[in-house]
């Protein structure tokens, strides 16, 4: 993997660059739908790359390993070839799903953890050697190492202790990761979790700690958990500003298109959270103009396309007035219209905020955008 810097937005830290994989280039910054368990929920392949315009999507170590299995995914050539899907892939190291097993007798060593599956409670043991076997065997373009995800809010003694862990945890990641190969014929790259909690000290230390590991890219993990965002930002500044800026940064789980927006002006140029396929379910749209919940009276006998400025084919060709039909009936179609279309307007809002970068006038944009799409209609 590479990644080239393309240029720095001359208002803020925002970025324009493009990360090179074996299945293609990513122009970023990039938004990453969620495909937990090697599906985007709701949404076939071909409306990915056609109408969304995905250049990337995420699987779920945790999901993938028990369900349908590392035996089924290596006999299909990796998720690639077992899901259609030939654009680059990121899988998720499992950690923040071992995370939220708590209470559900998940057990936490300096080996690794033990967790009972949530499908038939069976138990397993995930070390920090055994999630990059599983993630080579899955056949991902970018893995993630193997961390913990501290809750929040978390104090600074348990913050600290996990943190170092983490880190040790990434070494021994690094030495498997460094002595074993792709099985299917392609090039993979691991990427470093930045930890700390929302201590500046810590995320400091880590940050540090993780850009010294010389990986290709590097995520910052363990926020949108529940703190305030103003915590969010300022610990994903204080973080863009230690790692490399000649590397990709992925700030992992977040977020609205707010929270998107205003950690791209802090430097991030990687995405990735289930809220617009899960809030398209329930009926929450975002759309150029503002949210909309569809399930709302308003919408009753609205037949104006659901968002015809943004373009796509269900956003210009479905009206608010089916949609809403849909979703009140609990139809499988209105989850399917409205996830391809909130992720439309996600990858169009990080395109968009490509474009601005280039132009050299994001930061006005981005202000500017920010009323228009918050606004509740």
């Amino acid at each position: 993997m590479k990644f080239d810097l393309v240029t720095n937005d001359p208002h803020s830290k925002a970025r324009a660059g493009v990360v090179h994989t074996d299945h293609g280039a990513i122009q970023t910054p990039i938004f990453m739908p969620v495909g937990t368990a090697g599906t985007v929920k709701a949404v076939h392949q071909r409306e990915l790359k056609e109408d969304i315009k995905a250049q990337i999507i995420l699987g779920n170590t945790y999901h993938l390993y028990l369900r349908p299995g590392l035996d089924i995914l290596e006999k299909a050539g990796g998720l690639h070839k077992f899901n259609g899907w030939d654009f680059p892939i990121l899988t998720d190291s499992g950690g923040y799903q071992v995370y939220s097993l708590a209470g559900t007798g998940r057990k936490i060593t300096e080996e690794g953890v033990k967790f009972k599956s949530h499908i038939d409670g069976s138990l397993h043991f995930f070390t920090p050697e055994s999630v990059m076997d599983i993630q080579r065997r899955i056949g991902a373009d970018i893995i993630m190492a193997f961390d913990e995800c501290t809750p929040y809010p978390c104090d600074f003694s348990y913050a600290r202790k996990s943190m170092e862990m983490t880190h040790r945890w990434l070494q021994r990641c690094c030495e498997r990761f460094d002595a074993t190969e792709s099985m299917y014929g392609y090039s993979q790259t691991l990427f470093p979790i930045v930890q700390g909690s929302t201590y500046k000290d810590l995320r400091r230390q880590s940050a540090e700690f993780i850009a010294s590991m010389g990986r290709e890219g590097n995520a910052i993990g363990g926020l949108s958990v529940g703190e305030p965002a103003e915590d969010m930002y300022e610990m994903t500044e204080l973080v863009c500003d230690i790692l490399p800026k000649d590397k990709p940064r992925y700030l992992m789980g977040v977020g609205t298109p707010e929270n998107i927006l205003e950690c791209i002006a802090l430097g991030i140029d990687m995405f990735d959270c289930v809220l617009p396929t899960r809030n398209a379910r329930h009926g929450i749209l975002y759309t150029t103009q503002g949210v909309i919940n569809i399930r709302n009276e308003k919408w009753k006998d609205d037949f104006s396309p659901i968002d015809e400025t943004l373009g796509g084919y269900v956003s210009s060709f479905y009206s608010k007035s089916y949609l809403r039909h849909l979703i009140k009936s609990e139809e499988i179609l209105g989850s399917q219209i409205a996830s391809v279309h909130n992720l439309t307007f996600y990858l169009w809002l990080v395109g968009q905020a490509r474009e601005q970068i280039l132009a050299g006038t994001f930061a006005q944009w981005k202000n500017e955008i920010l009323k228009k799409i918050n606004q509740r209609l």
